[in-house]
This record gives C-alpha cells, sequence and structure tokens, in this order.
C-alpha cells in the first residue's frame, strides 16, 4: 500500500484527476495531435495559454494518460488515444459524462445519500435526475446518448456475438437507448425483426440505420414508453442490457411488467455490469455510488439481481460472463401464467 498518508492525500484531490481529465476531454487535447507536440504547440491547436496547458498534461502524465519524453514534448498513450473522437471504442463521452457539472454538486452531499438510502436529485433540482437533464440541461443529455453510444459499442459485437437467438424471430431491446445493440444483431441475423424501446425522445433520435429510410427500418420498430409504467412489446427474446440500474422495488417493478408483457417461454437476456463480478472493483463501486446519487439505484450483485428475476417470474437458467466485456449475462425463461 506504501505511505498510508500519502494514499490517503492523493485519494482526498482526486476530484482534481477527474476534473484534468474532463478539461483535456472538453479542450480535445488527444484530438489536437498525432503522435507528439509541445505545450506550444497544443495551446495553440485548442486555444488555451501554454504554460497552464504545460501544467494540465503534467498533472494527466502523472496518471499515465499521457506521456513526457526525454525531449519535453507530449505523447499519446493507449489511454490517451481512447480520449480521440476517432477512436473507435473511444471513451471521451463516458468521461464527460461522469464529470458533467452536476456530478460535482450530488458528491458533495454523498453523505445525504448514504444516510437515506435515496437520490438528492429532488433536493438539489427539484425534480427527478433524468427529467432534470432532459429539462434543464439538455447538452448533458446528447452526452449521455453518446456515452451509451460509445459504450454500446465497445460491447454490441460481444453481445451479439454471445446471445444464442436460435429459433427466434423477434427480439426487444428493452430500455435499448439508440439502438445500437439492436442493429448489430439485426445486420448478424438478416431474417430477424427487431423493436426498439425506450423513452419517446430516446427512440426519437434511434441509430440511422433502424429510423425510417435506414438500412434496417423495414425489419425495426421504434416504440417510446417508459418501462416502469409499462412495457407494450411482444416478442420471442428480450434483451435488457445495463438497464436494471435501479433499486430493488424499481427493477423488480421492470421485470413484472416484462414477465406480464412478453409471451409465456419467451426467453429474457439480462446484460448487466454486477458488483460482485467486477473486474475493475475501484471503477464499479464509484459507479454504483453515483447511481445512488442521481436515480437511488444501485449496482446489483449476482445472486441479488438472480432473486428479484426469479421473483418476478423470470426463472434464470444460466449466467456467465461475456468474453471480452466486464458484462454478465442472466438468461431466463418467462413462466407461463398460472391458473
Amino acid at each position: 500500500m506504501g505511505d498510508p498518508a500519502a494514499r490517503l492525500r492523493e485519494l482526498a484531490v482526486s476530484a482534481g484527476y477527474a476534473a484534468a481529465l474532463r478539461a483535456a476531454a472538453v479542450l480535445r487535447i488527444a484530438d489536437a495531435f498525432t503522435e507528439t507536440a509541445t505545450a506550444e504547440e497544443l495551446a495553440a491547436a485548442v486555444g488555451a495559454r501554454p504554460d497552464t496547458v504545460d501544467r494540465l498534461m503534467t498533472a494527466l502524465t502523472h496518471h499515465r494518460v499521457f506521456e513526457r519524453r526525454a525531449d519535453g514534448r507530449f505523447a499519446h498513450t493507449a489511454c490517451s488515444r481512447l480520449l480521440r473522437e476517432d477512436e473507435p471504442g473511444g471513451l471521451r463521452y463516458m468521461t464527460l459524462w461522469a464529470t458533467e457539472p452536476w456530478t460535482w454538486r450530488m458528491w458533495a452531499v454523498l453523505d445525504e445519500s448514504v444516510r437515506s438510502g435515496a437520490s438528492v436529485s429532488g433536493g438539489l433540482f427539484g425534480k427527478d435526475f433524468f427529467r432534470y437533464v432532459h429539462e434543464d440541461a439538455p447538452e448533458s443529455a446528447e452526452v449521455f446518448a453518446r456515452a451509451m453510444t460509445q459504450g454500446s459499442a465497445r460491447t454490441a459485437a460481444a453481445i451479439a456475438g454471445e446471445l444464442d437467438l436460435t429459433g427466434a424471430r423477434s427480439v426487444a431491446d428493452i430500455g435499448g437507448g439508440q439502438g445500437h445493440v439492436l442493429a448489430t444483431l439485426l445486420e448478424r441475423h438478416p431474417g430477424l425483426r427487431g423493436i426498439l424501446f425506450d423513452l419517446p425522445a430516446v427512440v426519437a433520435d434511434a441509430d440511422e440505420r433502424l429510423r425510417p429510410g435506414g438500412a434496417l427500418a423495414g425489419r425495426a420498430a421504434l416504440v417510446g414508453g417508459d418501462c416502469l409504467s409499462s412495457i407494450p412489446v411482444r416478442a420471442d427474446v428480450y434483451l435488457l442490457k445495463n438497464l436494471l440500474e435501479w433499486d430493488d422495488d424499481r427493477t423488480a417493478a421492470t421485470l413484472r411488467n416484462l414477465a406480464a408483457a412478453a409471451p409465456p417461454g419467451a426467453r429474457v437476456v439480462i446484460v448487466q455490469n454486477l458488483v460482485d463480478d467486477a473486474p475493475e472493483p475501484k471503477y464499479h463501486t464509484a459507479m454504483d455510488l453515483m447511481l445512488l446519487l442521481n436515480v437511488g439505484g444501485r449496482r446489483h450483485t449476482r445472486p441479488g439481481l438472480t432473486r428479484l428475476a426469479e421473483t418476478a417470474g423470470l426463472p434464470v437458467t444460466r449466467a456467465h460472463p461475456i468474453p471480452g466485456t466486464h458484462l454478465t449475462a442472466l438468461e431466463c425463461r418467462v413462466r407461463p401464467a398460472s391458473g
């Protein structure tokens, strides 16, 4: 562990590291050069002062985001390239989402959420978190949509390769965002029909391949709604990817709504980052606390989510990791209606 005092000091100022990463993402420093650059060259490219760019880059080199060469020039690393706009599987928008202005206000009152077990959104913003984002911070809503698309781009192929669609004629992606995973599934299975179900404002901005005139539009339906109220779609297979990040009550409500809507015997695949299966526990436990703050939610454990699914009438038949990702898939079957 090293010096405990040094470690604690480092943790205490860790908001500064996040702020430095955000500044680099906002300024698009990673996009400003290909291989190496001086602080003066970077400052000219992003419209900043050379001395303060040097200070920012120096801070980030200590976290191995960039590196400084012996000649004083800054160079890319595998980490910094993920901040580039053109990098496949990039993380620029996830970085921005995790450091949006509202995050600083929320983190400052984490103790309130720890005491109450509830979101602080109502007290800070006077309304539900996602209502606040869409109504009062639309630029942040756009960042969220792009972050989810970037995240899906990193995992869509792995999910499509792992998801068994034998005998299925239709698949519904519940809470599927802009539909990147659904589009990937439809491209992989030419005979498959798909349904993208999410909030109306989200599906209105769906992947262009799924929208009218898009390459997959003839096999895709876009349905707006709220899964906490009802899930009015029928399919052979239902996919829920990183949707169930609420508290147990709302997670159970979503699963019950799905079980009520799905035909008997339909397959349900729940794909989640589970906190007890996480290969990056520092990241995942921090995200667990952020979910508590913004929506009163949580990252579930495998036993806990299995219990909620089975109570809702969705017995888990198989649980397995999705190779190449940090995700776990719980495969369920919809029970026939009793009586």
